[in-house]
């Protein structure tokens, strides 16, 4: 295997970045770029910290995210499995990004910035859902907004139906019972697995 190792390599093997891509970098939310992350509803939170990095899912019916301002957006915490990585992270490194998914559209949103956890109440609960308030929401602070390409989900065929079924990769249950060497029933993890979903979602 060769390897790169300097910028310039780099540079040489990809060729120079096209006018488009160098135009759609903003510091701020443009009207088009508000109105897209209005309707996306699912982003994946990328973070660092000490212990490393963490990319994690974040979901809500849309908008995903509170635009305060063209510099400020709101994601609330909701309920999760309690690892709180990326809030971990947060504490000591507060860089973060996001990519905003919108169901059916090919492109993707990038906001990179920096978070600050928040928990004031009368925040947390104007950002109830189903009557539950999220324990804390992030304060995020744009430093850059852009588009991506559909290329990649054009490539991964990302919304076509022909993908694998469920019954084809494993349930959490048979997972679990496998890193766990038996020690967690998975047939009656995955049996109690809805119920429990749908009274904790919020």
């Amino acid at each position: 295997m060769t390897y790169l190792s300097t910028e310039s390599e780099l540079d040489a093997l990809f060729g120079p970045v096209g006018e488009a891509s160098r135009v759609k970098e903003t510091p701020r939310l443009s009207a088009a770029y508000r109105q897209w992350i209005q309707r996306s509803p699912f982003a994946v939170l990328a973070t660092v910290g000490p212990g490393g990095l963490d990319a994690s899912p974040r979901g809500d019916p849309a908008p995903l995210v509170r635009i305060v301002d063209d510099q400020t957006l709101l994601l609330p915490e909701r309920r999760g499995n309690n690892r709180v990585d990326s809030l971990r992270n947060l504490l000591h490194d507060p860089r973060m990004a996001l990519i905003f998914f919108v169901p059916g559209v090919r492109e993707t949103l990038r906001v990179n910035g920096r978070a600050r956890i928040g928990t004031d109440p009368a925040l947390l609960a104007a950002l109830a859902m189903q009557g539950q308030a999220p324990k804390c929401v992030l304060e995020i602070a744009i430093d850059s907004v852009f588009f991506q390409c559909a290329r990649a989900v054009q490539r991964a065929s990302l919304w076509s139906a022909d993908h694998a079924s469920a019954g084809e990769v494993p349930t959490p249950g048979q997972m679990l019972a496998e890193l766990s060497a038996g020690g967690i029933d998975g047939q009656r993890y995955d049996g109690e697995l809805p119920a429990r979903q749908a009274a904790t979602l919020y």
